[in-house]
């Protein structure tokens, strides 16, 4: 007796397809499982045994053989329970193999029968068509998630008993359907902090601004207690709220990842990552033996705050060097190679110096060697990938006085939404969501210069040694400002105020 059911596994970000087959002949009473299998996988077997005991239905002393194929495929997690307990049911005749086909089946089983919550359902959702199923049948508390994929018909189970009756039609089970238009623009977050909240600090909040507007990197640098940590995590108040497919990208990470909230399958909001400085590299870029997606990743489409960045270990600063030129992290083992999108806005906050006070003589106890020293853990090719670096001058008491005038983060992200509204229009025949996405041919194409400010460029060129990097992530913090201003084309005035903040970092690190 044969029998044979689709299910799925997740490599990297994306869903393989998995045949579950099921062969039960006479012989030696034994259960047995290959397929290229990681240990919690070969556990199955004593799960799906106590289940389908559990469920009332005796197993007959047959030798079993079970197959996840393709056999050159690992496959790993707890997600094959309920697929190799259908393939074993189909095959013992239990359930009708014909209500087995064109149906993909995931899910977790405990020893009592009950079907548990697997990982990576959006993934495998996407793919059902692919697969040619029509329907996922999945872990109740699954359902949501894998319902925010339209054509597709999704069925919740929450036990194995529960399961055994829906195939052999004893009950109905209705489909899971969500409306992911009135998830998605309906849920608001409401933020507890504000811009408004932030005294003085002006330079700062205009860099933020623009930074926001298009997503590009920045660093604050100045003394304990100048509102550095303060105005970072502030960020997600202003940022342009996220497109539909946009979500779809942040969702399947963290559905991979396990971080989804079941009751709001759809994320709404960028992700916010803040991870402690003692972070490892694996953490942040990702892999592990299960390999899973890093801080990086998690915080695609969003920001990633890195608090006092010189603390950070050498070797995982160096890390991200490559992810935030391919907005892309690579992964590669001997048996496959791996790849997670981590396009993020960094956000990074530093001292200037150990103590935390230079320049300032009377505060600083710092050497000047040991404060090129501090400095030196921000190697220069990581400088050149972050756009805009302002300086955050120790608060004086009146500046930190509440005052009416401030700003409040609603005021700000509206002129933030506006200007990201006109770079949609912009790219909206391409792939390109912010001014801070553009390669070298799409630079040239959409932030063209009059003769006059190549002629004031080449004079900064020379001038400050500049580098070809960071003449591009000018032009594109320079296509941003005119996009705040609304200006159809860059103007001397948006090139120069780039330029100023781009190149404040040399007061500092003077190479």
């Amino acid at each position: 007796m044969f029998s044979t059911v689709l299910s799925a596994c997740i490599t990297g970000i994306d869903s393989n397809l998995v045949c579950v087959e099921a062969d039960v002949s006479n012989g030696m009473p034994m259960f047995e499982m290959v397929g290229y299998l990681s240990g919690e996988v070969k556990e199955a077997k004593e799960r799906v045994r106590a289940a389908i005991r559990n469920s009332g239905i005796s197993m007959p002393p047959k030798r079993i053989t079970v197959n996840l194929s393709p056999a050159d495929l690992r496959k790993a997690g707890s997600l094959f329970d309920l697929p190799i307990a259908a393939a074993l049911l189909a095959a013992l005749d239990i359930i009708d193999k014909e209500n087995l086909k064109e149906t993909l089946i995931v899910g977790e089983l405990s020893l009592n029968g009950e079907i548990r919550p697997v990982k990576g359902v959006l993934p495998m959702a996407m793919a059902v068509d692919s697969y040619q199923c029509r329907r996922f049948v999945l872990p109740k508390a699954n359902a949501k998630e894998a319902a925010v994929i339209n054509g597709i018909e999704v069925i919740g189970v929450e036990t194995l008993k529960e399961f055994i009756q829906f195939m052999k039609n004893q009950i109905q089970i209705d489909k899971e359907a969500i409306n992911i238009e009135e998830i998605f623009f309906n849920y608001t977050n409401e933020f507890k902090i504000d811009f408004s909240e932030v005294n003085g600090q002006i330079l700062a909040k205009r860099a933020i601004e623009i930074a926001s507007a298009g997503l590009h990197n920045i660093l604050l640098i100045g003394p304990p207690g100048s509102g550095k940590t303060m105005l970072a995590k502030r960020i997600p108040t202003i940022l342009p709220p996220i497109s539909i497919p946009e979500s779809l990208e942040i969702t399947k990470i963290c559905s991979i990842s396990g971080n989804l909230n079941q009751e709001f399958p759809l994320i709404s909001n960028r992700p916010f990552r803040n991870p402690h400085h003692t972070i490892t590299k694996t953490a942040l870029i990702g892999g592990s033996a299960a390999i899973k997606p890093g801080e990086v990743s998690l915080s695609h489409r969003g920001v990633l705050f890195l608090d006092e960045l010189p603390e950070f270990n050498r070797a995982v600063l160096e890390s991200i060097r490559q992810p935030l030129e391919d907005r892309a992290v690579n992964i590669s083992r001997a048996t496959a190679s791996y790849r997670f999108p981590s396009d993020f806005m960094l956000v990074a906050a530093m001292n200037p110096c150990a103590c935390g006070y230079y320049p300032d003589l009377n505060k600083c106890h710092c050497s000047e060697n040991q404060v090129q020293r501090y400095l030196n853990r921000i190697s220069g090719p990581l400088l050149d990938r972050i756009d805009l670096c302002v300086e955050l001058g120790q608060m004086k008491y009146e500046e930190m006085l509440p005052r009416n005038e401030n700003e409040s983060s609603k005021v700000i992200q509206e002129r933030v939404i506006k200007a990201h509204k006109i770079q949609e229009r912009r790219y909206q025949k391409s792939d390109i969501f912010f001014n801070s996405d553009l390669t070298g041919t799409q630079i040239a194409k959409y932030c063209k210069l009059s003769k006059e400010i190549q002629k004031y460029i080449e004079t900064v060129f020379d001038k400050m040694d500049i580098s070809a990097r960071v003449y591009h992530r000018i032009l594109k913090v320079a296509r941003t400002i005119a996009d705040l201003e609304g200006a159809e084309n860059i103007e001397k005035i948006h090139i120069s105020e780039a330029i100023c903040f781009k190149t404040l970092d040399k007061k500092y690190w003077k190479r």
